[in-house]
């Protein structure tokens, strides 16, 4: 089992570079209010030389159309992330993927396809509730977030068994700065863990 890994919240061409060379199979930039914010052309400037087996997700909440659209052509991600009850009012390309976000204690979870399953706040770092989790992980492919880091994301890969992680404060030196040597280390455990699967 190969386990799908994000880092999100990136805002460098460095950030990226460190990324993709520790193993990531997407980088995520987020385009709504947050430290991590960045505009459509630095995310695009930030990925223009990845290799084209990294998926390019934009990362939202609550956009309306315009902000969608101006971070398709300006950026022109791979993957558009947003709560999975944004998607119905927006117009996305039939060729972009979209990742609904299911947030801890919603009344329903996707049963189907791949999501994010995510707590209440969105790169706040707050755990969630591992147990509740990997109940829900068996219905589809889910890419785990929400409090994940080093020292504990060996451990949640082995008790939900997602099919991928999303990280993006635990692997911070301060809020919005990413620590290249962290990111390796997250890495490398999601990968040991794999081993004890």
């Amino acid at each position: 089992m190969n386990t799908f890994i994000k880092i999100c919240g990136l805002r460098s061409a460095a950030d990226v570079a460190a990324a993709v060379a520790a193993g990531a199979n997407a980088v995520g930039f987020v385009f709504s209010d947050s430290v991590r914010k960045v505009t459509p052309a630095q995310a695009r400037q930030a990925t223009a030389n990845l290799d084209v087996r990294v998926r390019r997700v934009a990362v939202m909440r609550h956009p309306d159309n315009e902000l969608c659209r101006r971070v398709i052509e300006e950026f022109a991600p791979d993957v558009v992330q947003t709560d999975a009850d944004d998607f119905g009012g927006l117009q996305i390309p039939g060729h972009i993927e979209c990742w609904p976000v299911f947030r801890e204690g919603a009344a329903e979870v996707a049963t189907t396809g791949l999501y994010v399953y995510e707590g209440p706040r969105s790169g706040s770092g707050e755990k969630i509730d591992w147990a509740r989790a990997a109940e829900i992980a068996r219905r589809g492919r889910m890419i785990l977030a929400g409090g994940l880091a080093e020292d504990n994301v060996r451990l949640a890969v082995r008790t939900v068994r997602p099919w991928g992680v999303d990280v993006s404060s635990g692997v911070e030196s301060l809020p919005g700065y990413k620590d290249h040597d962290l990111i390796k280390r997250f890495i490398s455990a999601v990968r040991a863990a794999e081993k004890e699967l």
